[in-house]
C-alpha cells in the first residue's frame, strides 16, 4: 500500500527576538493511504505541531515532508493553497473554528464550497451531513447544538471538499465518554467505507486504544507505536465482549540512526541515571544496565 505521509528527520523551530524553541526534533513518521490512526504526547510534545506541518498551515525548518506524493518543502505559496483546499480537511477541538455560529449546520457545511453550483452545494451538504448522522439538525445553528452534534457537523465541513486526509486535533476534548465514541463510531464509518486516511491527535487514552496504530511523540521525536494486536481486530469492529486491556502491543521506535527513546520511568525503575549505560548482547537480547560506580 502506498503511503499517505512521509517525514524524515522533521524539524521545526520557533525563533522569537530572545529565544528559539525546538518543537520538531527530527521526527520521522510514515502513514499509509486508509490508515485510521492517532497521535498521542504530552502538551508541549509536539504533536500538534506536526499536525500543523501536515495540515500546510506551518512550513518545516528542515527535514523531508511528503503528503498525497507532494514534497511541502517545495510547494510555492499558491500550491500550498490548493493543497489546503483539495488534499486535508481539519477537523479542530474548538468548534468556534469549525462553524459559523450565524450559519445553520447546511449553510456552514456548504461554505467550503465557494464556487460549487448551488444545487451541486446543497445536495453535497446533505449527503454529508447524513453520512455523519445530522440530516435532523440540518437547519440548526450552533448555539442549539450540543458539542458532540458541533463536532459531527465539522466533520461533515472538513470534508466538503473531498480530501484525502482528514486531520483532527483533540476531536474528543470536550465531550463525554458516550458522545467520545459515537465521534470515533465517524471517523471509523468515514474511514471503512471512503477509504479515507484519518489522523487524529489526543489525550483520550479510550480513543487511541480503540484505533489500530497509535504513535506517542515525546519532546519533538516519535518515542513509540502501539499496535493493535490482531486478536481484536475482529473485536473491535462488532465490538462485542470488547475489553481494552492489553489491546495493544507498545514498540520503541528506532530512527535511521539506530536510536531510541526510553521513557524516564523506565530508566528510573531500572535505577539507571545520569546520560551513560551499558550495553550488552545477551543471549539475542539487547541488555541495558546501569553504569558501575
Amino acid at each position: 500500500m502506498a503511503n499517505m505521509i512521509e517525514c524524515e528527520n522533521l524539524v521545526k523551530i520557533y525563533k522569537t527576538k530572545d529565544i528559539e524553541v525546538l518543537a520538531l526534533q527530527g521526527l520521522e513518521l510514515t502513514v499509509e493511504e486508509g490508515e485510521l490512526m492517532a497521535i498521542i504526547g504530552n502538551s508541549g510534545s509536539g504533536k500538534s505541531t506536526f499536525l500543523n506541518m501536515i495540515g500546510g498551515l506551518d512550513r518545516p525548518s528542515a527535514g523531508r515532508l511528503i503528503v498525497d506524493g507532494k514534497d511541502l518543502f517545495k510547494l510555492s505559496e499558491k500550491e500550498l493553497v490548493e493543497y489546503k483546499k483539495s488534499t486535508v480537511g481539519f477537523v479542530w477541538q474548538n468548534n468556534g473554528r469549525n462553524l459559523l455560529p450565524y450559519l445553520s449546520a447546511i449553510e456552514n457545511v456548504e461554505m467550503p464550497m465557494l464556487f460549487a453550483d448551488p444545487k451541486d452545494k446543497r445536495k453535497r451538504a446533505e449527503e454529508l451531513l447524513d453520512l455523519v448522522g445530522m440530516s435532523h439538525r440540518k437547519n440548526s445553528k450552533l448555539n442549539q447544538l450540543s458539542g458532540g452534534e458541533q463536532q459531527r457537523i465539522a466533520i461533515a465541513i472538513a470534508l466538503a471538499n473531498r480530501p484525502k486526509l482528514l486531520l483532527a486535533d483533540e476531536p474528543t476534548g470536550s465531550v463525554d465518554l458516550k458522545t467520545s465514541e459515537y465521534i470515533l463510531d465517524v471517523f471509523r464509518k468515514l474511514n471503512k467505507e471512503l477509504g479515507l486516511t484519518i489522523v487524529i491527535v489526543t489525550h483520550d487514552k479510550h480513543l487511541a486504544s480503540k484505533v489500530n496504530r497509535v504513535v506517542a511523540i515525546r519532546d519533538g521525536k516519535t518515542s513509540s507505536e502501539r499496535i493493535m494486536k490482531s486478536d481484536y481486530k475482529k473485536q473491535l469492529e462488532g465490538m462485542a465482549g470488547f475489553e481494552e486491556e492489553g489491546l495493544q502491543e507498545e514498540y520503541a521506535v528506532l530512527d535511521k540512526a539506530g536510536r531510541v527513546q526510553i521513557p524516564r520511568e523506565l530508566l528510573d525503575e531500572a535505577g539507571i541515571d545520569g546520560n551513560k549505560v551499558k550495553i550488552e548482547l545477551n543471549d539475542g537480547k539487547i541488555v541495558l544496565l546501569p553504569m558501575e560506580k
